[in-house]
């Protein structure tokens, strides 16, 4: 005869503990990660912006209900919506991930850290207009920056050592989990409350990675992070109220995360939350292109070069060699047809061709009108994709964190170009002082789709000032992006 089991109610898993004591108690005091922050901000709502251009994206976006106004509500970047903090959320959080060009963090797990501004900003942005109307003092955008370096720092380190893609889960349970702690937080839950929220988004049901993967690639890869964003939201709010939590919920025997969707294992870290991710993160400055292609598409761009000067055409091409990391292969090493803009943006041979071909790579380059130029298809079939498992070691090495590709191109009279290696792409660390400016004219850039130029201006003016943007009212921050 079996034992009975166990009903005594076990401690919180340790995980849950260490990120509510995390989003409580650490004090900040990295310059360079709330510099980093705004640059961020800046960013990812510069991305925002530019998806707004994308009738696919936009047919999402608004209140549930047409015509819904909410009073106090949170508004959407670029666009006239004031809505409830939860739909604010998803709404925000599509339009920053739609067009794959917000910031990347790269490891066991990837991801993109940014993707839980959508519910920070939203919840923040929510709490100040109702705090004002009740003659409280708003919430500055300083609380904002804070509470994205702690989300930055949560995924990130999760994500160092524990891959969620290699038993099929996407990363945006990552995005859920980090964006309920910081909102909790946001929203005054105490530690017993954060604890509960936490273990709401851990026993959810997460994500397969279905729509990110040949043969199934498709559209909600654009708007999952804005999905697990706002779930984060309600699952805050339902905290909130004094909702239970389920303390072993990573842990518990055969019902736990680790057991029905780890195999069996128990997460495991390679430091402690501090604020290293958002001091390390990359950016994507000049490719809206999956983040493992962003160094092969600097080496297309310039073997597009190097073919005008020796009066060769894409058609005078026999093979293209890229030599590559593990974590390129797994992803975006793809033959055969693409069915959509997110299928292309998810091949490595479409984003080597494109600038090849044509000197450059834009969203617009992966829309059907495009893609049905045929020698596009035509060039993919000539590439072949090999690790080198240097690249991969240090992908995964921390000190170096390198995203390497190498292009080797053979013409039909036998000659071939030298292999071109880039290792650190423009939005890496190792290349901040470069890619800054180029980040800043990106924002500028996007900031001009939507805004006239003396809206362009005043956004500018505090985007681009460390501390007039820290003391700035969240409210007042959101109302410059209204149009």
């Amino acid at each position: 005869m079996s034992a009975p089991i166990s009903n005594i109610r076990p401690e919180a898993d340790h995980v849950l503990v260490d990120i509510a004591d995390y989003v409580l108690n650490y004090e900040i005091n990295s310059t360079l990660a709330y510099e980093t922050a705004r640059n961020c901000l800046m960013d990812t709502l510069g991305c925002g912006l530019e998806s707004l251009e994308y009738p696919a994206c936009r047919k999402l976006l608004g209140p549930i209900v047409p015509g819904t106004i909410v009073p106090n509500g949170a508004k959407v970047p670029g666009t006239q919506f004031q809505l409830d903090p939860v739909q604010a959320a998803f709404n925000i959080g599509t339009m920053i991930r739609w067009l794959d060009f917000n910031d990347t963090w790269l490891a066991a797990e990837w991801g993109h850290p940014s993707d839980n501004l959508g519910g920070i900003l939203a919840t923040a942005d929510w709490l100040s207009r109702n705090a004002v109307a009740v003659g409280k003092p708003a919430l500055t955008m300083r609380e904002v920056l804070t509470a994205m370096i702690k989300a930055h720092e949560i995924q990130g380190c999760i994500a160092l050592e524990n891959s969620f893609n290699k038993v099929g889960l996407d990363h945006v349970v990552l995005v859920k989990v980090a964006s309920t702690a910081v909102v909790a937080h946001m929203l005054g839950l105490n530690r017993e409350e954060i604890i509960n929220a936490l273990s709401l988004a851990w026993v959810d049901g997460q994500s397969l990675r279905t729509y990110r993967h040949s043969p199934n690639t498709g559209s909600r890869k654009s708007w999952a992070a804005g999905d697990a964003t706002s779930r984060a939201v309600r699952l805050a709010l339902i905290a909130k109220t004094g909702e239970m939590g389920y303390p072993s919920v990573l842990s518990a025997k055969t019902w736990g995360f680790y057991d029905v969707l780890f195999k069996g294992k128990p997460f495991t870290f390679q430091r402690p939350y501090g604020s290293y991710v958002m001091e390390n993160v990359l950016f994507k400055i000049s490719y809206p292109a999956e983040f493992h292609s962003q160094t092969a598409v600097e080496c297309a761009m310039t073997i597009h070069e190097q073919l005008k000067a020796k009066g060769k055409t894409a058609e005078d091409i026999t093979k293209i060699t890229i030599r590559t990391h593990e974590a390129c292969i797994r992803i975006i090493d793809k033959k055969g047809p693409l069915h959509n803009p997110a299928d292309r943006d998810h091949c490595i041979q479409y984003m080597v061709a494109v600038p090849i071909l044509f000197g450059r790579l834009t969203a617009a380059d992966y829309e059907d009108h495009i893609a049905s130029d045929q020698r596009i298809d035509a060039l993919r079939d000539k590439m072949v994709c090999v690790e080198d498992p240097a690249f991969t070691a240090d992908y995964h090495d921390p000190d170096k964190r390198s995203i390497a590709n190498a292009l080797t191109v053979e013409f039909s009279d036998g000659s071939k170009l030298d292999e071109i290696v880039c290792e650190y792409p423009i939005g890496h660390k190792r290349r901040r002082a470069d890619g800054i400016p180029l980040l800043e004219a990106k924002f500028r850039t996007n900031l001009a789709r939507i805004f006239p130029s003396k809206q362009q201006q005043r956004i500018l003016d505090v985007s681009l000032d460390q501390k007039a943007l820290e003391n700035m009212p969240v409210h007042d921050y959101l109302d410059m992006y209204v149009i």
